[in-house]
């Protein structure tokens, strides 16, 4: 008879035992120890961790369609929403033929090198920012916290560079659906990122603004009736601080000054995303609250193989399917994560938020997002942002960074409303109407970051974009 070593609730018991001690993660092996060592994850997990056929008995294979057939047997690897979405709603998911294990392939790679170079370097000063424990001042680059032990470690990771690139400019086309299924609007935006504080590469401190995290804006360029809003959100690194959000609305032809409850409504019409959901961290770190880990565990996550950088000149997925139309969901390829932290918290800061928790689930290898969902004040569940991830590469195509190696982003969210069955499906594009294209560096010829600083991210930036 075999006996095996690691029966199939050896890694269950870990992982709770890790919650309740607060520990680090992995299971066979301190994770990040491992990773920082051989560069993959493999050692750090049990083969039942990273075999989804161990997960599901056989029921679902590498290259396998997830659907109605076979739902209930990845049910505990998928969010509540998901399982909805999947069970009643016709949405499918389809699994990679392989799975991540190279750590390069989870990070862009001057995020991952200064992460690597800044380990053991943050901690939370008395007013609960992260600072550098040397010198008490900004975080210097990286995620602070790759052996993420508690909920707000894992959320600090998140909230100190959303998008993992000192500058990051997103084409977007959101693909926004009715309840009964039917397109309600498609929309062209362009979401603009400059951190001036948390750097990966040159001046660790940017422009002079040590008390900024970063600069963020976002303009439509269509539909017509939506082209030229815009608004800007200048984050302080204080936590306890809401940040301002200006928005220049055409129809006005003027700046105007939102609540900070704002965060909470969609930015234009027929949209379903929220300032508050951006990376799961739209808000800064300590106006929420109860922030804790409630749980250990695998994940389906879209990490690979997602990008369409080869197969559609503009980096489009139009595999939609499922809804009352057939076009609701974009079909992801995902994969099976060894071990993903879900992190509890409320929003304690906005007595008046419509919000009254979220869960988001964070890769334990990566430190990013895999899902999230939200819940009204009543407990009831309300939202989910999901998204997908990964190096810029499809089959013999791949979009290199100024060190040659691919770019790393998202390439598709979902933003749906469960209770009004309203969605929005986001795809990172490499171009949007009015010309403007998708880019992780500042070029030179434009003046470098001053040059988008001063192009998107004042508030006569955002008026000066509206009126064009």
């Amino acid at each position: 008879m075999h006996i095996r070593k690691y029966d199939f609730d050896y890694s269950r018991r870990v992982l709770m035992e890790k919650v309740a001690l607060g520990l680090g993660g992995g299971v066979l092996a301190p994770a990040w120890s491992t990773f920082a060592k051989d560069g993959e994850i493999n050692k750090a997990y049990p083969d039942e961790l990273r075999s989804i056929e161990a997960q599901t008995k056989g029921k679902v294979k590498p290259g396998d369609i997830i659907d109605t057939k076979n739902v209930e047997a990845v049910k505990h690897l998928i969010d509540p929403i998901m399982y909805q979405q999947i069970s009643k709603m016709g949405r499918r998911l389809k699994m990679r033929d392989k799975v991540t294990t190279n750590i390069e392939d989870m990070f862009p790679y001057a995020y991952l090198q200064s992460t690597l170079k800044n380990w053991g370097k943050a901690s939370f000063d008395e007013t609960g920012n992260v600072v550098e424990t040397a010198t008490k001042g900004p975080w210097i680059g990286g995620s602070a916290f790759p052996e993420c032990k508690t909920g707000q470690e894992c959320m600090a990771n998140l909230t100190l560079s959303w998008g993992r690139h000192d500058m990051s400019q997103y084409a977007v086309r959101s693909n926004d659906t009715n309840p009964d299924g039917s397109q309600a609007y498609t929309y062209d935006l362009y979401w603009t990122e400059l951190n001036t504080t948390s750097r990966t590469e040159g001046e660790p401190v940017w422009g002079g603004y040590k008390d900024r995290l970063r600069f963020q804006s976002v303009f439509f360029t269509a539909p017509q009736e939506q082209a030229g809003a815009s608004f800007l959100v200048p984050w302080y690194y204080d936590q306890r601080k809401f940040p301002d959000i200006y928005g220049y609305l055409p129809q006005f032809r003027r700046i105007r000054q939102f609540p900070a409850n704002q965060r909470f409504e969609p930015i234009v019409p027929g949209i379903n995303f929220f300032l508050s959901d951006a990376w799961a961290a739209g808000d800064p770190l300590l106006t929420w609250g109860n922030t804790k880990i409630i749980s250990r565990g695998p994940r389906l996550v879209a990490l690979g193989g997602n990008f369409r950088g080869k197969s559609h000149p503009n980096w489009e997925n139009h595999s939609f399917h499922g809804g009352g139309k057939g076009k609701t969901f974009i079909e992801f390829t995902v994969e099976l994560a060894p071990e993903c932290i879900c992190v509890e918290s409320e929003p304690t800061g906005y007595p008046r938020a419509p919000v009254g928790k979220k869960h988001v689930w964070v890769d334990a290898r990566n430190h990013m997002i895999v899902q999230y969902v939200t819940y009204d004040r009543r407990g009831e569940l309300w939202k989910q942002v999901d998204p997908s991830f990964g190096p810029q590469v499809e089959g013999d195509f791949v979009n290199k960074d100024r060190h040659g190696k691919p770019h790393w982003s998202w390439t598709q969210v979902h933003f749906h409303d469960i209770q009004a069955n309203r969605m929005s499906a986001f795809h990172h594009v490499k171009q949007i109407s009015g010309g403007y294209m998708s880019r992780y560096e500042a070029p030179a010829a434009e003046g470098g970051e001053k040059g988008i600083y001063d192009k998107f991210l004042t508030q006569a930036a955002i008026a000066r974009l509206g009126a064009v």
